[in-house]
């Protein structure tokens, strides 16, 4: 069989996955089925790469990249993701800016999609496509919804859950000042009661940072459950920004904060 006759099978295989709505395969599916040796599957599956047919997110994890994608050099993040996860057997949830944009409060779009797993990896590059993976203590108690993407179901943490994370992980948010305008757009897809629960899969000073900036951005009643259950756990005062300099910071009593930050939301 010459190379000509294995790309040839290789693209046509592609052609009916698609055309039966299947755009993920494996490099063990893609021998199987064209029925060649692993390099010659290889050979046949780098061309197509280069023609940017196909892309690899992962080892031995391929996408097919319609027309409306080519740009992009691979299917968006959250059109993979669910797939790749399973394949690999991990827990996940898309958090942070990733899950913002899903309730309308992303602000600006996400240059990454930001993965939650309960131990880090390394980042995806696929085309001008970039998935960041971060640690999440409890992973599996973080309550999620399934928001449905071209290509299959993406795990999305709950507004709440989203909001919880942000006071966690300001940084990868974009600062303090991102995070209060995104919650002040986050803030009306949020319950109360199921905020405080939210806060219970998280380190306490992450609910203590959450609740004194909802009320920097007008949402204080989106906040009553999480005080009381602030005031039942906090045990001390934190800074609202970790890691940064607490010269004489005035103090925030309901949250047990040491206010060692301005917050400037781009409202």
């Amino acid at each position: 069989m010459t190379t000509d006759s294995r790309h040839l099978r290789a693209r046509d295989y592609v052609q009916k996955l698609a055309a039966s709505g299947r755009y993920h395969f494996t490099s063990r599916q893609a021998r199987d089925a064209l029925g060649v040796s692993a390099d010659a599957a290889k050979l046949a599956l780098n061309r197509l790469s280069r023609q940017r047919l196909i892309a690899s997110p992962a080892r031995g994890f391929y996408v097919i990249v319609p027309p409306e994608y080519r740009s992009l050099g691979c299917l968006p993040a959250d059109q993979f993701i669910p797939a790749l996860m399973e394949r690999q057997g991990l827990p996940y949830y898309a958090g942070l800016l990733a899950a913002a944009q899903y309730y309308g409060a992303a602000h600006h779009r996400p240059q990454e999609t930001q993965i939650f797993l309960a131990r880090n990896r390394r980042p995806i590059k696929c085309g001008a496509v970039r998935v960041v993976f971060i640690a999440r203590k409890r992973l599996e108690e973080v309550p999620v919804r399934n928001f449905n993407t071209p290509r299959g179901a993406l795990r999305v943490s709950t507004p709440e859950a989203t909001a919880v994370d942000l006071a966690g992980y300001p940084r990868r948010a974009g600062g303090l000042g991102q995070v209060a305008t995104i919650l002040s757009e986050l803030a009306e897809s949020i319950a109360p009661a199921l905020l405080a629960r939210a806060a219970a899969t998280a380190p306490v000073p992450w609910a203590q940072r959450l609740g004194y900036l909802l009320e920097e951005v007008g949402a204080g009643d989106k906040a009553l459950a999480l005080k009381a259950y602030v005031q039942s756990h906090a045990r001390a005062y934190v800074p609202l920004l970790p890691g940064e300099p607490e010269k004489d910071p005035r103090r925030a009593a309901d949250w047990k904060l040491r206010i060692n930050a301005v917050v400037e939301p781009e409202l």
